[in-house]
């Protein structure tokens, strides 16, 4: 089986879930029924440098608020996909409309929602905390859970070996 660090060299784009993945997955329920969620500023950044230096970043996420988009607006993602009861479809979808190989693409999820969508990629990874199902497909795992950074693990890990980690767009937010 080839080492998941020469399947890096082809990635120019980059899948995550959200809830449990850019969140460590909990929900913090207020009066109004709206949940709060906590998310990581490192995943925050790389993700718009990632985005500054041309790769895709596709969110896919059974779940849905606006502060998820708002906070997704902000770092400048576009491909969102919230509400999402089927992952295939939307999947499919994307990656046909814009011409993406299957061995471009890194899918990070954490749970079984996340599953078909991961069997299908060229490089599933996941957070240290998904479930194991997903571990068990996963040719990465990080060392860091959802919400702890594991975003900014596997997108760091792809800027250093295509040579685009602290290039001169790394210095600004």
């Amino acid at each position: 089986m080839t080492n998941y660090k020469e399947k890096l060299q082809k990635i120019t784009t980059f899948m995550f879930d959200y809830d449990g993945v850019m969140t460590d997955g909990a929900l913090i329920l207020q009066h109004e029924g709206q949940p709060l969620r906590s998310a990581n500023v490192k995943d925050g950044y790389v993700l718009q440098l990632a985005i500054k230096l041309g790769y895709r970043i596709v969110v896919i996420s059974g779940g849905f608020s606006k502060s998820v988009e708002n906070r997704f607006g902000a770092l400048n993602i576009t491909d969102v996909f919230l509400g999402v009861k089927d992952k295939m479809v939307v999947y499919n979808e994307y990656i046909t409309k814009h011409g993406i190989k299957e061995d471009e693409i890194i899918y990070m999820g954490d749970d079984i929602p996340d599953y078909r969508v991961m069997k299908k990629v060229g490089l599933p990874v996941c957070p240290a905390d998904a479930s194991q199902e997903i571990k068990d497909i996963s040719a990465y795992i990080s060392d860091l859970g959802g919400g702890k950074g594991c975003v900014r693990d596997i997108i760091e890990q792809v800027l250093k070996v295509q040579g685009k980690w602290m290039t001169e767009e790394s210095f600004y937010w």
